[in-house]
């Protein structure tokens, strides 16, 4: 059976508020309504899966049950799973069977909320468990390679010391799911990574945003400097008349997440004179000075 995302079908985000979901229900509805699609089956579809789709995340109960088994299993859109695994009944003659459901809505729907005894309260089962929140921070650069942190659980009196993997490519504000047997706890960790930035180094989606100081004289009259990025180091050239704040892109030199989906570097310039001018660099100085008074 195929994994429907209600999330995706009606392009909003699993945190959007039920305003949220109404506005973008009757939007797409009104775009893709048989009355103004005439013979295109294609529309039609979308009408049906768009209305399926608010019929679950429309209402409160039912977009809870839905989340709880989505967030247990980690589906994906259009991702194909059997049923009978999960305790849904099974297939018979090469066809999921249930009982109940109708209102023209898919088998995924009916699987849910068809009326059906399921073989065992799935639901029921997730949310009586108990569960933990914690936070790792994290690196850009250990995020983007993926790394091995400590990490310690307070548990009523006790500290649980934990060993937590990050995968590669995970983004800010994403959530790593550990089931507590494993690290012998009754309960699943929820554990929210965040992203450590300073002055220097800034992510912004997937685009890494990194300063770079420059004498004056080489902003001015142009340079080629090395420059550091997530993954090596590589040489660009400043172009002459660069100014404080400006930007360079590099293509393709920015964070790579976990589908390999990759962002761009932008290199700021940021100006800066040596720590000690020697008497002849002040005495340019003040005759750039002069020169500059006098045009």
């Amino acid at each position: 059976m195929e994994y429907k995302d209600y999330y995706k079908i009606l392009g909003v985000d699993k945190n959007a508020s039920q305003e949220d979901i109404k506005k973008a229900y009757r939007r797409l509805a009104k775009k893709y309504h048989p009355d103004l699609n005439p013979n295109d089956k294609e529309a039609q579809e979308k009408f049906k899966d768009i209305n399926e789709a608010y019929e679950v995340l429309g209402d409160e109960d039912k977009r809870k049950k839905y989340d709880a088994f989505g967030s247990s299993y980690n589906f994906r859109h259009g991702q194909n799973f059997d049923p009978s695994q999960f305790g849904f009944g099974g297939f018979r003659d090469g066809k999921f069977t249930f009982t109940g459901g109708g209102k023209g809505f898919s088998d995924f729907f009916n699987m849910f909320f068809g009326g059906r005894d399921f073989g065992r309260d799935i639901f029921n089962t997730r949310a009586a468990r108990q569960s933990y929140e914690a936070q790792l921070n994290i690196t850009i650069e250990e995020g983007y390679k993926g790394v091995t942190k400590p990490l310690f659980l307070r548990i009523g009196n006790k500290t649980k010391p934990l060993s937590i993997k990050v995968p590669k490519g995970i983004l800010p504000g994403k959530k790593i799911k550990i089931q507590g047997e494993k690290a012998g706890i009754e309960g699943d960790i929820l554990i929210k990574v965040n992203f450590i930035e300073n002055e220097r180094l800034k992510l912004k989606g997937l685009d890494l945003y990194k300063k770079i100081d420059l004498y004056p004289w080489d902003a001015a009259l142009g340079t080629e400097i090395i420059v550091e990025g997530i993954e090596d180091r590589f040489k660009i050239r400043v172009p002459e008349n660069m100014e404080a704040g400006k930007k360079i892109r590099i293509p393709k030199k920015g964070y790579r997440d976990s589908k390999g989906n990759v962002g761009d570097l932008y290199v700021e310039i940021n100006l800066k004179n040596p720590p000690k001018l020697s008497q002849k660099q002040k005495s340019l100085y003040e005759e750039l000075r002069r020169l500059q008074n006098n045009s």
